[in-house]
């Protein structure tokens, strides 16, 4: 068997690799006993939660390309890139979707990649996602660019620099991502063993909802004719009713111990460290424990800076490197809009500008541009609307007599 034949066996078997295989690809065993890999990671509910959330911001949010002019930017729908980055990349990819994979790739494995296919001008006519396990960068040893090498099928696909969408995670050595997966091996390996625990447990039914207990033996009457003769009577339809015990028989309820707290407290914990590792907030995992009225927006405001902003940046950052021409990147640029995510701001937004205006802090134009809204005629001048003085309305003639 040679090298491609034994590495193609591998990237087929990363869902549970063998310990040989561990040992060749790199990947090392939680402290909790098993391997945590990008497609049972998204068994975990709150990493799946998170991965959905970022995921899918990046899909659904749209994204335009801009002409820089004199007196801002404006909209520049005719550029190549337009249509890829706003309808569909391929003829059977949207855009959004198209976004929504890189970007999941790139928080389940590191690294998210795109193929860029050009014309005969050099214009960019569609965009091929890659399967991430199958691409490796290398590095120019003279001018220290790199390059990505796609095998599938034993054979290799050589791929320029700006031939290649690159999304990356957050990254130690500025070529390869660092997978958030791998980061948190151990916090999301405790949340699965945690979750495979409480289903093993009731499945087993390791814990009997009550006991009871009698002074004296069943008499002719065997334990398990007992049992399920209450079980008929008292389980099912017929929980809640009243029961009738003789002999001297007392039924005790087995009650949450301090032990089953602590075990939803730990899987609690979990959810917090997982969110902490994607930078998304608790209420955005479905944690409400500490949310109150006052803090959600402040969440939801969180969510778009620290947690959704960096991934659209990079996007930003790979779209200007590699769908537009070094000639046109002074001029030429792409914007996600975040108008939806902000729209519970949007009331302080607009009472803050018009404090700015009336303060002639800033002038009307300077506040659309905040707004991406290109600027109209005498919005540059810094005035006060509430002092302008107002013209008054001419009395309307009298109809004669």
């Amino acid at each position: 068997m040679n090298i491609k034949t034994m590495w193609r066996r591998l990237a087929k078997s990363l869902s549970a690799p063998t310990d040989i295989e561990r040992r060749i690809l790199g990947i090392r065993q939680a402290a909790a006993g098993i391997t945590v890999t990008p497609r049972n990671a998204m068994e975990c509910a709150p990493v799946r939660c998170a991965v959905q959330t970022i995921a899918e911001a990046t899909g659904q949010l749209p994204v335009h390309v801009y002409k820089r002019t004199a007196k801002g930017k404006e909209r520049d729908d005719n550029h190549p890139a337009h249509g890829l980055l706003h309808d569909q990349v391929n003829d059977w990819t949207s855009a959004g979707d198209f976004r929504e994979l890189v970007t999941r790739d790139a928080l389940l494995t590191g690294n998210g990649y795109a193929a860029i296919l050009r014309d005969g001008d050099d214009k960019p006519i569609e965009l091929h996602r890659l399967d991430p396990t199958c691409v490796k960068v290398e590095i120019d040893k003279a001018t220290q660019e790199p390059s990505y090498v796609y095998t599938i099928d034993g054979q290799e696909t050589v791929y320029a620099f700006g031939d290649i969408l690159h999304i990356k995670a957050p990254s130690l050595d500025g070529v390869t991502g660092l997978s958030p997966i791998e980061a948190a091996r151990e916090s999301i390996a405790l949340a699965l063993v945690m979750e495979r625990h409480a289903g093993t447990l009731f499945k087993n039914g390791g814990r009997p909802s009550g006991v009871i207990s009698m002074a004296g033996d069943l008499g002719d009457t065997p334990a398990e004719t007992f049992t399920k003769s209450w079980a008929d009577t008292y389980g099912g339809d017929g929980n809640g009713g009243i029961a009738i015990l003789e002999n001297g028989a007392t039924y005790s309820a087995i009650t949450m111990t301090s032990t089953d707290a602590q075990f939803v407290e730990l899987r609690r914990f979990t959810i917090e460290e997982i969110g902490r590792v994607f930078r998304v907030p608790p209420i955005f995992l479905n944690d409400y424990g500490r949310a109150t009225w006052s803090n959600n927006e402040a969440q939801g405001s969180q969510l778009l800076t620290f947690c959704l902003m960096p991934w659209l940046k990079r996007w930003e950052g790979e779209i200007r490197l590699k769908l537009f021409s070094e000639k046109e990147r002074d001029k030429i640029l792409a914007e996600f809009l975040i108008d939806d995510l902000l729209r519970a701001e949007t009331a302080k937004r607009f009472e803050a500008y018009t404090k700015a205006i009336a303060a002639r802090v800033l002038n009307p134009n300077e506040c659309r541009a905040m707004e991406n809204r290109p600027p109209y005629d005498g919005g540059d001048e810094y005035a006060n609307p509430n002092t302008l003085a107002q013209t008054p309305a001419s009395e309307p003639e009298r109809e004669a007599a």
